[in-house]
């Protein structure tokens, strides 16, 4: 990266810390444009072709993602406070928009949280934010690790990765259905192939989450199958924040870490294991698995 392009990141960067800091401040074209000392005549310009949003849109999600936490919270501030503290007029506006972004009310949300739905609609802010985070990884960063082997329940999606949203929204609608809770049954993805092969049609990964050993596994409809994540010496990467796209970890892995440790890869893909940091409404994590002999 060149210092131009990281002094160009840095001032983004106080732009992202000064909305973070000022929610309940005056957050608008002029005001936060002057903090990176950039033109008010293309900032918006700038900023949504940094990150992939609009300022505006940007804003929306930084006051709905900490109202939601303050819901979710033991401040005790009502729904009313909330809903002013995130710019809405009225609660009402307020639950109109809670609802249609993350299918709760806001006391729904309060009383028994739907994280999964709220870890989506923050996708696009938490990928914002990654754009100008770096991608890359240190050995120190890798630990090898001797796992033990997971039963698990496996539900495959075969075919371009542009219809793969529509295979995790079925795989979460059965988990759930199934009883599998991600607090309490740990979730995988294994590829078979790489992210983007030069003929999607070619394109396989597996969605996987861990049974204990009695828990039946109902294959009858086909969709399922059971299986086993084998144990055994990995290399292990974790990846925090933005975790859609593990590629830039994977390419370490192979291209940079592999290479000049002298280890030797086993007969079993890449995986990753999928988790909630300290709490859900920290966002998630995901271990990746490079498996050694």
């Amino acid at each position: 990266m060149t210092a131009a392009l990281e002094n160009y990141h840095a001032r983004m960067q106080r732009v992202l810390d000064h909305i973070d800091r000022h929610l309940d401040g005056d957050l608008d074209l002029e005001a936060v444009s002057g903090v990176a000392a950039f033109s008010k005549f293309h900032f918006h310009r700038q900023f949504k072709a940094t990150f992939g949003l609009s300022l505006h849109r940007y804003v929306q999600l930084a006051r709905m993602r900490r109202a939601s936490k303050q819901l979710a919270g033991e401040q005790g501030q009502s729904v009313t406070e909330i809903a002013l503290d995130a710019g809405y007029e009225t609660p009402d506006a307020f639950a109109r928009a809670f609802r249609q972004r993350f299918g709760q009310s806001p006391s729904g949300f309060r009383k028994s949280p739907e994280w999964e739905p709220w870890l989506a609609a923050f996708q696009p802010l938490n990928a914002a934010r990654s754009k100008i985070m770096p991608t890359t990884f240190t050995p120190d960063q890798v630990a090898i690790r001797d796992v033990s082997p997971t039963r698990v329940a496996i539900f495959e999606h075969e075919g371009d990765p542009a219809t793969l949203e529509g295979t995790v929204q079925r795989f979460i609608a059965w988990r759930k259905a199934a009883g599998l809770s991600p607090r309490t049954n740990p979730t995988f993805n294994v590829w078979h192939t790489e992210r983007s092969p030069d003929n999607p049609a070619d394109y396989r990964m597996d969605l996987c989450v861990g049974v204990a050993a009695d828990h039946p596994i109902d294959t009858g409809e086909g969709m399922v199958k059971a299986g086993e994540i084998p144990g055994g010496r990995c290399a292990v990467l974790r990846v925090t924040g933005d975790t859609h796209n593990l590629e830039p970890a994977a390419h370490y892995l192979y291209r940079d870490w592999l290479p000049a440790s002298g280890e030797e890869m086993r007969d079993f893909p890449l995986y990753c294991q999928r988790f909630f940091l300290e709490g859900p409404g920290e966002g998630t994590a995901a271990d990746l698995f490079l498996p050694l002999k």
